[in-house]
């Protein structure tokens, strides 16, 4: 049966110092244990320097012929993400499959402000086509994208929801057919998934990247 879930009866479990170990998240995170998809965003520190950042909470929406927007839900205001962004307008979000993940997550440690982070982690930098701002050689997907806006979450927070517009797209060609390696799949999307946690009991069930299998067809009828 559902249960009530209110946000201002946290468990003990999720103390404060749990919940900053993650990195400001909410214990909703956990509770609700919803997937988003994992990508690396790329751009060029203030000394010249590739910048890397492992991301996800974001979605992404087409509005209009002309227009493929991506809101990144959750930007470190005190990060070089973010002054990246606000510095060159453009970054690159780049698509990994597994194969590449271990490799991804290094850019988490590699980021220090005079380190070359793509090449830090073992993977290869190359020049975005349209925007200011290096691509991963490596990722199947690479979407180029200029800056539209920002907004706090929430008044005071140390975080920003940024909107991008895309302006080009380099995809791995073997992956336009599903039938060859695809965009799904265990070849495919990788999506980031809180530990989902018992609210009631604390207990967590361990869980890598998520993927995408494909579905049975629904007829897409409304009436």
């Amino acid at each position: 049966m559902k249960k009530e879930i209110a946000a201002t009866e946290r468990p003990e479990i999720f103390t404060e110092q749990y919940l900053a170990a993650f990195g400001n998240m909410s214990w909703y995170d956990f509770v609700t244990a919803m997937p988003s998809l994992v990508f690396v965003v790329t751009g060029w520190k203030s000394n010249g320097k590739e910048n890397a950042c492992l991301h996800s909470w974001s979605s992404f929406a087409g509005s209009g012929a002309d227009n493929f927007i991506c809101i990144l839900g959750k930007v470190n205001k005190d990060g070089h993400m973010y002054q990246s962004l606000k510095e060159t307008k453009a970054c690159v979000l780049n698509f990994p499959s597994n194969d590449i993940y271990d490799r991804c997550i290094k850019t988490i440690g590699n980021n220090q402000f005079e380190t070359d982070e793509i090449t830090a982690s073992g993977l290869t930098a190359e020049a975005a086509l349209k925007v200011n701002a290096p691509r991963i050689k490596e990722c199947f997907l690479n979407i180029e994208c200029e800056f539209l806006w920002e907004h706090e979450l929430f008044e005071g927070s140390r975080e920003a929801a940024v909107a991008l517009k895309a302006v080009n797209i380099c995809m791995d060609s073997e992956r336009y057919d599903q039938s060859r390696l695809g965009r799904y799949g265990k070849n495919g999307f990788l999506f980031q998934i809180d530990q989902p946690t018992n609210p009631e009991t604390g207990e967590t069930t361990p869980f890598g990247p998520g993927i995408v299998e494909q579905g049975k067809p629904v007829p897409w009828i409304t009436e």
